[in-house]
């Protein structure tokens, strides 16, 4: 728009500077003309609207506005007085609605140095509202207003206290790994049909595995003794077990349970029919299941224990591949570990000797 009145602005410019050397005679014969061609123009149309564009209307709303409305009756024009006076009216209420009021600076932001301060003190204080935020702001000298403190807290995305504090299973998981072992029955079957239970430990950590015993009939002595051995292990060994996870199967007998609380170890039991909650052991689980199928027991102890070294090299070394960059295992290391071990298999109950 501003384009096309600065074109009409210069041509009409131009018309006025060739209309100064024209004499009255000239000038009064030229508007007599263009009266006749709107005339014509008008009786063309049948009585149909004439459509300006906005440019048209501004300028010709600006060149007829200083006349006198009595000078104005008397043209002869495509449209009526009355309308071109509204558009000169539309025209400065435009103007005014543009520039309303004067420009002003309004509220300004806040310093990125305070939104970062105040994004630190929810991150490392998940129990503090926006009101304590804004409280340990004052007494390091920073005002601003509690109402921005929590516009900060809204616009990153932090929840409000009261969610940020609960603590969902992962987030446990996470944050007690390096006091937390998983406890799990599974069993399988030898070559001459006999079905034996399997009792393996997984640290969270680091997930070193422990085999601690193969039994088929898997007795409450039996399990508490296993209980026994893998305190006297952990203690061995220094680890800072403070949670045992295990599922509610009926083969834990309440000395199991007693004997690590003795020995200041929470027992953790998974939800009914929810094997997410031990998926690191369930996972595990599957994979030495699927290397029993694969090689199974011909010895009621040695096959076990081969079968179950060889799942748990090859987890050790796919956990090692994610960290090595992607470095495949030899099939010659997979061998050595699954035969390696036969003449030198330990007995079964003895857990020290399983340890990974």
């Amino acid at each position: 728009m501003l384009f096309r009145l600065a074109y009409l602005g210069v041509t009409s410019a131009l018309a006025l500077l060739r209309l100064l050397p024209m004499s009255d005679r000239d000038k009064d014969t030229e508007i007599l003309a263009l009266r006749h061609q709107i005339v014509i123009l008008q009786r063309q149309l049948h009585g149909d609207r004439v459509r300006f564009t906005s440019a048209d209307r501004a300028w010709l709303a600006a060149l007829l506005h200083p006349l006198p409305r009595g000078v104005l009756n008397h043209l002869r024009l495509l449209v009526r007085p009355d309308t071109v006076l509204r558009w000169h009216r539309d025209l400065i209420a435009r103007q005014h609605a543009r520039h309303p009021r004067p420009h002003q600076a309004g509220r300004p932001r806040t310093v990125r140095s305070v939104r970062r301060l105040v994004l630190r003190l929810a991150r490392e204080n998940s129990t503090w509202g926006y009101r304590r935020i804004h409280g340990e702001l004052l007494v390091l000298g920073v005002k601003v207003a509690a109402s921005t403190v929590w516009e900060i807290l809204h616009q990153a995305g932090v929840d409000p206290a009261a969610e940020r504090t609960t603590s969902t299973w992962a987030t446990f998981l996470r944050a007690q790994a390096q006091a937390v072992v998983v406890a799990d029955f599974f069993e399988t079957t030898t070559l001459t049909g006999a079905r034996l239970y399997v009792l393996a430990v997984i640290d969270h950590a680091t997930r070193r595995i422990r085999i601690l015993g193969a039994t088929a009939h898997p007795t409450a002595a039996w399990v508490a003794q296993i209980a026994r051995n893998l305190v006297m292990d952990l203690e061995d060994a220094g680890c800072p077990v403070k949670y045992l996870i295990r599922d509610r199967d009926g083969k834990y007998p309440a000395a199991f349970d007693t004997i690590l609380t003795g020995a200041g170890i929470t027992v953790v039991r998974t939800g009914v029919r929810i094997p997410r909650m031990n998926a690191i052991m369930e996972r595990w689980v599957r994979t030495c299941r699927h290397e029993l199928r694969r090689r199974p027991a011909v010895h009621a102890d040695a096959g076990v224990v081969i079968s179950a070294r060889v799942a748990r090299h090859r987890s050790m070394v796919l956990r090692s591949v994610g960290k090595a960059g992607w470095s495949k295992p030899s099939l010659s290391s997979l061998k050595r570990c699954s035969f390696g071990a036969l003449g030198s298999a330990a007995p079964i109950g003895d857990s020290s000797s399983h340890a990974a």
